[in-house]
């Protein structure tokens, strides 16, 4: 191997070292499947309200610290450059440049300003950079720099023969270089040579910096160089070597005059002022990708990177510092200490430890296995360890307890020969014999395992079980064993509960806060104050930690890591809160541990490593919340999304009344989660939940007015804003108010209608009675009437019986006077003085047939049956009046034999008649005559 390659490889191997193995800051990573865009990411710029902007492949990129928008460029080609200039966010792309601006609604909305400038653009020629300086704009493309006036929107182009690889903006110069020919500066709108120096020539240029009074040029692979008093040289730094094997993409000098540089295949380089590097973070430890096109520092010091593949944001000014265990080594860290020149962590998989100015740890031989504490007494350095209990001294371990599990390790006061320690077995005690730690014995009648315990006195010890309770042991004076053991009943056992002795204080901490142990009530008593360490709505762990050097004492909860420490000027010690949520920092729920490193730092503990915390950087700053649009949706073939207007209050018809609001805070720290609530004044009145969701949808609102209000919150600070929107949602049709007045008018014509109907309906029931009256006094009287008529009838009825009987009476009387008379007319005939009879006879005939007595005869029957004679005259006009004495008589169903005596001739003579009258009255021969008479 060439001794060049060796080198190489020598030097890659320790920048590699050096990368796994530092403390690097907070990097959240986004991929294209996050920002749902392509994964080559250009340039990148940001709004005064910090928003973040990206150009993309696929076009332009959003970010409000909440959601990704993506907007896809005028000629739908890549956008390779962008700039926030004012209100404006400038883009530039394939044979295009414009600008984007918010319209009403909060969507951008892109104007093609080489289009309105009627700009003619060379084949294939694409605007890689745009920088702004006073009120000129100037997009520079491979061939040309376009230089563009705000005010007088005149422009003007800077022609070049060869390539234009990069312009830079230096102070208030612009330089740009033209390659295989040198640096130009632009003064008055034309470009002025700089330098020719080779090294401009032959290398291609990064950036122009101004530092320490010179320019300084950075290169993609032969490093940097400055400019002074018209000498190029190489700048002389400690990096130097680094930097001639590894070639340069982009850079930035950041805010601290310090270089932060993107390299094609070795992630980022931070490189200090004086030119030392000072951590180099690439794919293994946390970048999406190694080539970084992009560099970007935004209002709060965050590093923005615009990778191959994907979107990298650094909290370069974060108060966490991440060392994380990329190979798995190291394990689960669950308790740590900063003692004589070494940094050692006690992990799941045994005692690491390094040396102050190294980057390496290791594991001290013979701790294999979990380490439960690491504590210093009287300058000894304990382990507790799984296999029991080590001293250590630098970086070896010796075992002076080889009873397992030793949980903690606690000095008895007045006593500096022994300690008391709590093991799986209970309580043990190991003693100092000639200078060294040895086991002396195991405290007999209590075998609970003692993960806490706490000494009110040294023969008087508080110890908690999580799942059996706190127990109260009494030993007796040389500590060989407990004389009483029971169990404290002023409070209960708790998950993940802890015991812990702070400020002389015994304290006991579960999910219901944390009691302090009164000697006097000889009982534990909830305490306000440090119950404020956790709520029971965000309890993780009871689990609190003390640590000596700071006289802190830390809890933990779901959001954050709590601290109390004594103050100067009150008695009251005040909770500080440190947003932290658990599931950011990987911590084993029940072992969170915390120890202090050094000045204001401090190390904890998680599943992958450690997070070292600046309590210095631990800055609040004001932050906003802002509503980023608003849209409602009806329900129509489907749902359809309107965005509306952010700046007027809102009125929405009813059917319009799903809405939905979308807001963020624009603030890109990983460890600190934006939370947001809301309230719907109107119908929610009260505040939600605290929620990480970033969008509020209210479904179906009844019609009336509203105003939305949301807040934001990071970690503890609230937001210094209240974003608000009031909307109206009408009334539906149904009871809008045309609908209201024509119901009034429905109701009204609808009474008047019914009081027509019913006045009509009365009316008609009156006529109706009234009718009916009237035709029941009608019905009476015809009842009354044909009463009347009924007994007229019956009147009548009885004087025809009466007449029907006189006639009767009458006829038989006349047959019976005839039937007399003939008999005596027969008999004096029979007599034989014929002179004198005959005219006896002549006197009974005229007696027989006697006029009178027929006209008697004729009233009669015709009382008895009024008007025969006249109709059957009427009907057989041609009879006769004997005709009709002897119809009256057959009307009287009188026989031959009978009627012969009435008309005074024999019964022969009366068939004769008969005969003739059926002549007359044309009768057939089947007919009977008195039938037909009696019909008449």
């Amino acid at each position: 191997m060439k001794p060049t390659k060796l080198i190489f490889s020598i030097l890659i191997f320790c920048v590699y070292f050096y990368l796994e193995s530092q403390e690097r800051p907070p990097i959240e990573a986004y991929n294209p499947t996050d920002y749902g865009a392509e994964n080559q990411n250009w340039a990148i710029s940001q709004s005064k309200d910090k928003y973040i902007y990206v150009a993309n492949n696929k076009g332009l990129l959003e970010f409000n610290g909440a959601k990704w928008s993506l907007y896809t460029s005028y000629n739908q080609t890549i956008i390779r450059s962008v700039k926030v200039i004012d209100n404006f966010i400038y883009t530039g792309s394939y044979r295009e440049f414009g600008y984007w601006e918010h319209n009403i609604y909060g969507a951008l909305k892109y104007t093609a300003l080489s289009k309105k400038l009627n700009i003619l653009f060379l084949d294939d020629e694409e605007i890689w950079n745009i920088i702004t300086i006073d009120d000129w704009i100037l997009f520079q493309s491979l061939n040309r720099i376009y230089i563009y006036n705000k005010q007088t929107q005149a422009y003007s182009i800077i022609e070049s023969n060869t390539t234009i690889y990069k312009i830079f903006k230096v102070n208030e110069s612009i330089y740009f270089q033209k390659v295989k020919d040198g640096v130009y500066e632009i003064e008055n709108g034309k470009s002025k040579l700089v330098s020719n120096n080779s090294i401009l020539k032959e290398n291609l240029l990064v950036n122009i910096f101004y530092h320490n009074d010179s320019v300084l040029f950075e290169t993609e692979d032969a490093g940097f160089y400055q400019l002074k008093n018209k000498e190029l040289k190489k700048w002389e730094i400690p990096a130097n070597q680094v930097l001639s094997k590894i070639r340069i993409y982009s850079s930035i000098q950041l805010k601290d005059n310090s270089f932060l540089l993107g390299s094609v295949s070795n992630g980022i380089i931070h490189l200090t002022p004086e030119g030392r590097i000072n951590y180099q973070i690439d794919h293994t430890n946390g970048l999406r990708n190694n080539t970084v096109l992009s560099v970007f520092e935004d209002l709060e010091n965050n590093i923005w990177l615009g990778l191959e593949n994907g979107i990298n944001c650094i909290n370069i000014k974060s108060p966490f510092s991440i060392y994380k265990d990329q190979k798995g080594n190291i394990g689960s860290v669950n308790t740590s200490i900063n003692y004589n020149g070494y940094l050692y962590l006690g992990t799941n998989q045994g005692l690491f430890c390094k040396e102050e100015g190294s980057k390496e740890f290791k594991l001290i031989n013979g701790t294999q296995g979990a380490v439960w504490c690491l504590t210093t007494i009287d300058d000894f350095l304990f382990c507790g360890h799984n296999s029991g209990t080590f001293v250590v001294n630098g970086n070896k371990a010796t075992l002076v307890l080889d009873v397992l599990g030793t949980w903690e390790i606690k000095k008895i006061d007045n006593r500096n020969d022994v300690l008391l320690q709590g093991n799986y077995n209970g309580l043990n005690i190991i003693e100092k014999v000639n200078g060294t730690w040895k086991h002396k014995n195991k405290i007999k009648g209590f075998d609970i395992s003692s993960r806490y315990f706490e000494m009110v006195s040294p023969t008087e010890i508080f110890v908690n079980h999580e799942y059996k309770g706190v127990f109260k042991v009494k030993l007796d004076a040389n500590l060989t064993k407990a004389t009483s053991v029971t169990q404290e009943s002023s409070v209960p056992k708790g998950s993940k509960s802890s015991l812990i002795k702070y400020e002389n204080d015994i304290l006991y901490s579960y999910s219901e806060g944390v009691f302090k142990y009164n000697t006097k009530e000889q009982k534990f008593i909830k305490d306000s104050i440090y119950s404020q360490l956790f709520s029971k709505e965000n309890y993780v762990s009871g689990k609190l930690v003390t640590d000596k050097r700071s006289n802190k004492l830390w809890g933990f909860s779901k959001y954050n890591i709590s601290y109390i420490a004594p103050r100067k000027l009150s008695d009251i010690p005040k909770v500080k809160q440190i947003s932290l949520p658990t599931n950011l920092r990987n911590d084993v729920s029940g072992y969170e541990n915390i120890s202090y490193f050094k000045d204001n730092l401090y190390l904890y503990g998680t599943s992958q490593g450690y997070i070292l915390i600046d309590l210095d950087k631990m800055v609040n700053t004001t932050f906003k919340i802002n509503i980023n649009s608003i849209s409602t949706s009806v329900y129509k073939n489907g749902y359809r999304f309107n965005l509306i207007n952010r700046n007027e209050k809102g009125d929405y018809k009813n059917n319009e009344n799903n809405i939905e609001f979308e807001f963020s805070i624009p603030e890109y720290k990983k460890y600190i989660l934006a939370e947001y609530q809301f309230k719907l004044d109107g119908i929610y009145n009260n505040w939600s939940k605290w929620s990480t969701s970033s969008n509020a949808l209210f479904e179906n609102l009844p019609h009336g007015s509203y105003t939305f209000q949301v807040r934001g919150r990071l970690g503890n600070q609230f937001s210094s804003n209240t974003e608000t929107y009031s909307f109206t949602i009408g009334k539906p049709w149904y009871i809008s108010n045309i609908a209201i007045a024509a119901y009034v008018l429905f109701v009204l014509l609808f009474s008047l209608l019914m009081h027509n109907i019913y006045k009509r309906y009365y009316r008609k029931q009156r006529e109706q009675l009234v009718k009916k009256t009237q035709q029941e006094l009608e019905l009476k009287e015809l009842e009354n009437k044909q009463q009347l008529m009924r007994f007229n009838n019956d009147k009548l009825r009885q004087d025809i019986e009466n007449k029907n009987r006189e006639l009767g009476i009458s006829t038989m009387s006349l047959i019976k006077k005839n039937e007399f008379l003939n008999n005596i007319k027969k008999e004096l005939q029979k007599a034989q003085d014929e002179k004198n009879l005959k005219q006896v006879i002549k006197i009974i005939d005229r007696n027989i047939n006697n006029t009178d007595d027929w006209h008697a005869f004729e009233e009669a029957f015709n009382n008895a049956d009024k008007d025969f004679l006249k109709k059957i005259k009427s009907i057989h006009p041609a009879l006769t009046s004997n005709d009709l004495r002897l119809c009256a008589y057959l009307r009287l169903n009188l026989s031959s034999k009978e009627i012969a005596p009435l008309l005074n001739i024999s019964a022969r003579s009366v068939e004769v008649k008969r005969y003739r009258l059926r002549k007359k009255m044309n009768l057939e021969h089947d007919d009977s005559l008195t039938d037909y008479i009696l019909k008449i």
